[in-house]
């Protein structure tokens, strides 16, 4: 018998909201974690390969060139737009352009599977259909929790564990502990740098460090280091 397994439009921006990646999958590849004896971990090995080529044509980041990502993006992002991102994580977040360009900056430091899980769980909990529930709850664990997992995500033992006894018998909350842990460390960890990356500053046309301009409470005006308004042909 054969089950669909589903992937995640959000992985690519450029495909219509409505489309929904999927393949189908006989039962060896979507079988309840298990603990693994020697003689299963070559098929697992062949199984997780599978699914991470999939993973990738069906739409993942991986498979855009960042550099021409980049200039497709910059050509549509305004500077106004950008430094609207650097208020906060979630406002970030909240912009279809900037979790794009974060997640082309994250590939630089080779962490782009923690966007892609956390957007992989968003679009989880918005799932109604019960089978549908657990082929997505299968195929999160496959990609990004399970060791050695092709995406695999950097997250505690307990947790871990804990979502390996949950995913039989998915429900919608069953990967939350662990989004959030990955959320609060791209908030944490990656999201400061990705303000201060050649990326992001290039976008708020930002030309260095003597030139650095921020934005305060009223977004109508930008100010340099001195205190001093720009004039608004700087835009």
């Amino acid at each position: 018998m054969e089950t669909l397994l589903f992937l995640f439009p959000q992985f690519n921006y450029m495909a219509p909201k409505e489309e929904a990646y999927f393949k189908m999958l006989g039962p060896e590849d979507l079988q309840a974690p298990a603990m693994k004896d020697g003689s299963s971990r070559q098929k697992d090995k062949e199984r997780k390969s599978r699914l991470s080529l999939f993973l990738t044509k069906s739409g993942s980041h991986e498979n855009v060139s960042p550099h021409k990502k980049a200039d497709t993006a910059s050509s549509n992002i305004s500077p106004e737009e950008a430094l609207q991102w650097s208020d906060s994580f979630e406002e970030l977040l909240k912009h279809s352009d900037g979790v794009d360009t974060f997640s082309q900056f994250l590939r630089t430091e080779f962490s782009v599977e923690n966007i892609e899980f956390w957007l992989a769980c968003e679009e989880y909990k918005t799932t109604d259909s019960e089978t549908k529930l657990l082929s997505k709850a299968k195929c999160i664990y496959t990609v990004f929790i399970e060791s050695d997992a092709p995406k695999e995500v950097n997250i505690d033992y307990n947790t871990k564990t804990a979502i390996q006894k949950n995913v039989a018998q998915p429900t919608k909350s069953c990967f939350d502990v662990a989004q959030t842990k990955i959320y609060n460390l791209m908030k944490r960890d990656s999201y400061p740098r990705f303000l201060q990356s050649d990326l992001y500053l290039g976008l708020t046309r930002r030309k260095g460090r003597g030139a650095t301009m921020f934005r305060r409470r009223s977004r109508s005006c930008v100010f340099n280091e001195r205190g001093e308004p720009n004039e608004p042909s700087a835009w």
